[in-house]
């Protein structure tokens, strides 16, 4: 029973939506948290790594942790992700290279 869940929890066909309608309305699923906003940046932790919405005049429309989604709005002018979170924890950075 404890080796199913460990391959249910190794399982990497991890899903993920961003739909952008006409740079006004932005649709992501795969979201854990919200980890800050304001009217020109939001930062939402997703099953992907960290992603950053810039813009201008951008609110979060609706947040569903039960369904995981996000929907944004405002004039938004880029989207980036970070490192997800298996490269952060591979000691892959400078950091861990100099003192490897």
């Amino acid at each position: 029973m404890i080796e199913e869940r460990k391959n249910v929890n190794m399982n990497t066909n991890i899903i993920q939506n961003l739909v952008l309608e006409n740079r006004k309305k932005l649709n992501v699923s795969g979201v854990n948290d919200v980890l800050s906003f304001d009217d020109q940046v939001v930062m939402v932790d997703t099953e992907l790594g960290l992603l950053t919405v810039k813009g201008e005049n951008i609110r979060i429309n609706k947040l569903s942790l039960d369904t995981a989604e996000v929907i944004i709005d405002g004039d938004i002018s880029s989207l980036s992700y970070s490192q997800n979170k298996q490269e952060k924890s591979s000691g892959t950075s400078l950091l861990g290279k100099i003192f490897k």
